[in-house]
């Protein structure tokens, strides 16, 4: 691993020791200290190239990888990316299986790495010839000298960190880390490295961070499924199959995450403390601040934060797809009428006809104020009854089939509403696709009249 204050003979030699970060924005200021060790200083950008370097080196001292072979895995993509530089600085081929819920910027890396990528379904059991566990299987079978990594069931995976990972974090604490706090994919980091810590301290509490979705919490707690696997947005951490190499026995507590909570932290991680990591990263600090409160006396937390937001550039960091998924709320969620009317409109009386006035009244309207639309009460002006639009008149009085001196009563079209000042705009826009048009009245009395073409430019102004 990575020597201090030296040259090195290749890439492989920078991996491991990398900084613990005081966090400082992110989390409650209050008794506790909450650490983070950043792992996208690894030169993968991710902690997996811990476990590819000692997963080929051991796998060449025992014979299984030979000269000119193929590195093989099931990846979520940071294993992978970890496995392609080994590949790439000895010369190794490399193929790797991912399912397709992965980022296009981890597929991207890893081809970039001159490796074979082969897309798997994500909704099928492990069991599923299709998952990217068997495809994975299957083509070290078929593969001549080739290597399955097998990240989820290698003893050498958690035997890294119990090597590397756990002793970095207790040098650098000085042996004060009270709570150390991460997710599990493969199991190798919470194992490995808990193993060390508690040998070192026992009162060290492991704490897991599981998607809500992943199996890994009820088979913890209850020994048993009590809630279906579902699927989730995170990558990289949480699974629907128990691997070997998740250790139970060091592990003390679960906090389970959803998705929205996670990519929002990831964002806060960059926005507040200049931390650029993705939604796994997200979800264990948003875990170790929830693990957090039930303590009164201080404690130190490490939490660890797997890898770089480099990887999720077209979702985590994506305003229209965190939109799209619901993580972010769009300007009609977040909006009133009320915005849009202070924005758009000036408050004044509107322009109105009842339902006894004639076509010349109602053209006179639109001429002098340049409106298109007038709104129609009853005589009393009690109950709003409609709507004339200049398309309802214009048509009929040209090809002369209305005069001026008509009444409007048979040109109405009941496509007005009535809508409350702190409506949200999402009202607005279903009301817009049915074909309404609606009418806000101010706290102060006053009316305005919002139309479709009122939200668009104010949503156009937005972004």
């Amino acid at each position: 691993m990575k020597k201090e204050n030296s040259t090195y003979n290749n890439i492989l030699e920078t991996v491991g020791h990398t900084p613990i970060v005081r966090l400082n924005r992110c989390v409650p200021q209050n008794q506790h200290n909450f650490y983070a060790k950043v792992e996208f200083f690894n030169p993968g950008g991710s902690i997996k190239d811990r476990i590819a370097v000692s997963l080929v080196a051991a796998a060449e001292k025992r014979g299984e990888l030979n000269p000119g072979g193929t590195i093989i895995e099931a990846t979520s993509g940071n294993t992978g990316v970890g496995l392609a530089l080994v590949a790439a600085v000895k010369g190794y081929k490399a193929v790797f299986v991912m399912p397709d819920k992965m980022s296009q910027e981890k597929i991207d890396t890893l081809r970039g790495f001159g490796a074979k990528v082969i897309i798997t379904p994500t909704s099928v059991s492990p069991e599923d010839p299709r998952s990217h566990y068997s495809v994975a299987k299957k083509l070290r079978e078929i593969t001549p000298n080739s290597f399955l990594a097998n990240q989820f069931e290698n003893p050498d995976n958690p035997q890294t960190h119990y090597e590397t990972t756990g002793p970095e974090i207790w040098e650098q604490t000085g042996g004060s880390v009270d709570i150390f706090v991460g997710g599990a994919g493969t199991g190798g980091t919470l194992s490995g490295a808990s193993r060390f810590l508690k040998e070192k301290k026992p009162s060290v509490k492991t704490i897991c961070v599981d998607p809500v979705g992943s199996i890994l919490h009820d088979l913890f707690y209850y020994k048993e499924l009590r809630t279906p696997p579902a699927p989730y947005k995170m990558e990289g951490i949480g699974e629907d199959m128990l691997p070997k190499n998740v250790h139970f026995e060091v592990m003390d507590d679960f906090v389970q995450i959803e998705d929205k909570e996670a990519f929002l932290m990831c964002r806060d991680l960059l926005s507040k403390e200049g931390l650029f990591v993705g939604p796994s990263s997200g979800a264990a600090v948003v875990g170790a601040v929830k693990y957090s409160q039930q303590f009164k006396e201080p404690k130190n937390f490490v939490i660890i934060l797997p890898d770089s937001g480099n990887r999720y550039l077209s979702k985590a960091f994506n305003d229209a797809w965190m939109k799209e998924v619901g993580f972010l709320d769009s300007p009609l969620q977040l909006k009133t009428v009320s915005d849009l009317v202070r924005e758009t409109k000036s408050e004044q009386n509107i322009i109105s006809v009842t339902n006894s006035a004639k076509v010349m009244d109602v053209i006179e309207l639109l001429k002098k104020y340049g409106i298109s639309q007038v709104p129609v009460f009853s005589e009393d002006k009690k109950e709003l009854i409609g709507l004339i639009d200049e398309s309802d008149l214009l048509f009929p009085l040209a090809s002369g089939h209305i005069k001026a001196e008509d009444p409007v009563l048979n040109f109405i079209k009941g496509s007005i509403l009535f809508v409350d000042w702190d409506d949200k705009l999402q009202k607005l826009a279903e009301l817009f696709a049915k074909g309404y048009v609606a009418l806000v009245k101010s706290p102060r009395g006053e009316m305005s009249l919002v139309t479709k073409i009122d939200l668009i430019d104010y949503l156009g102004g937005k972004n």
